[in-house]
């Protein structure tokens, strides 16, 4: 007998108002093909952001943050799901965005990171380096040389270890052809190489209008069905 297929438990966000309000957005962000990159509710403000799904190009537009602050508005006044008085905050992450959970760092592999620890790691708290490979429960940081006779290495650092990370966005130039910053930057890219092979030996904005007075309907056919049940 072949079992059923089952739907992935839903995301947490720390908190019953985060989840109640992720319930609500999902599907805005959905039909237009975003997806919720963090939630939190702290000090009254209800903080959205939203980007594109992961393997695509990162970008929300102005147009479809204000589509969202308008329509999760409507549905946070109609469900009532955040005590008291309220900020609601929509946005894109940026191109330097906090690393607050697995999935953030799933997503950004390959990027430069800075993060800070509870724990040191051979007397160090902080470190930079290029965000190699992440788990579930870890992540792993290629480091690069620092001093004249340092060597580039690589760490495995425990997800819950990490007290604060972003990603650093870099502002460089390729360097020229045969020039010693090239040079230096194909050691570093050999070193990595090597690293890593002895690891594995161990939606459109002109069809916003229309898709609000889509949503809009579905929204006035649930209400009518509820108030119906009730």
């Amino acid at each position: 007998m072949t079992n059923a297929p089952t739907n992935p438990a839903p995301r947490s966000f720390g908190s019953p108002v985060a989840d109640a309000v992720a319930a609500l957005v999902s599907p805005i962000v959905s039909d237009l093909e975003l997806e919720i990159y963090d939630l939190e509710f702290s000090g009254g403000v209800v903080r959205v952001e939203v980007d594109t799904p992961t393997g695509q190009e990162s970008g929300v537009s102005l147009d479809k943050i204000a589509l969202i602050t308008r329509l999760l508005g409507r549905e946070l006044d109609h469900n009532d799901p955040v005590p008291g008085r309220y900020t609601l905050e929509v946005s894109s992450p940026g191109l330097e965005r906090n690393l607050r959970r697995a999935e953030h760092y799933q997503r950004e592999v390959g990027k430069t990171v800075s993060l800070r620890l509870h724990t040191a790691i051979d007397g160090a708290r902080r470190f930079q380096g290029i965000l190699a490979a992440a788990t579930p429960q870890e992540i792993t940081l290629h480091i690069l040389p620092e001093g004249k006779r340092a060597e580039a290495r690589s760490i495995t650092i425990d997800i819950a270890n990490i007290d604060r990370a972003k990603t650093v966005f870099v502002w460089a130039a390729a360097p020229k052809p045969g020039s010693p910053e090239a040079r230096k930057q194909a050691e570093l890219e050999a070193q990595f190489a090597a690293l890593e092979a002895n690891s594995d030996d161990d939606f459109d904005d002109d069809s916003d209008d229309e898709f609000e007075d889509e949503f809009e309907t579905k929204h006035s056919d649930t209400a009518n069905t509820e108030a119906t049940a009730s």
